[in-house]
């Protein structure tokens, strides 16, 4: 299965990182990392890239890590269907006092408009 997983700028992903590569490497997918650069998060795409590899660590030889720029949820739903990903999956979403799921704008972006299966991790 080819997998495209989402990261942006200031996310706090990082453990749905690390829950993806070891899914990944158990089952044999195919793992592109792509690091969106998301204008009014915390810190850089420089920071975030350099945390996904260290995230990643020895696994990297085997996974994609690409910088997209761009408006995030628009890029993400463009490249997997555009290069043929059989999942989107991103982290994200916390809950809210009343027990129910808040999606951040880019997660609900691409759920609304992506052809491709997407994967919401918390």
């Amino acid at each position: 299965m080819k997998i495209l997983f989402g990261i942006t700028t200031g996310s706090d992903s990082l453990e749905v990182l690390h829950r993806t590569v070891e899914r990944a490497q158990s089952v044999g997918d195919e793992l592109t990392v792509a690091v969106l650069d998301q204008p009014d998060g915390e810190g850089s795409a420089d920071e975030t890239d350099t945390a996904v590899r260290d995230a990643i660590g020895s696994a990297s030889s085997d996974i994609e890590i690409r910088r997209v720029e761009g408006h995030p949820g628009s890029r993400l739903v463009e490249i997997a269907e555009s290069e043929a990903f059989d999942r989107i999956v991103l982290g994200g979403g916390e809950q809210s006092p009343m027990g129910k799921i808040r999606i951040g704008s880019i997660a609900e972006f691409v759920l609304l408009n992506s052809h491709v299966s997407v994967t919401l991790l918390r």
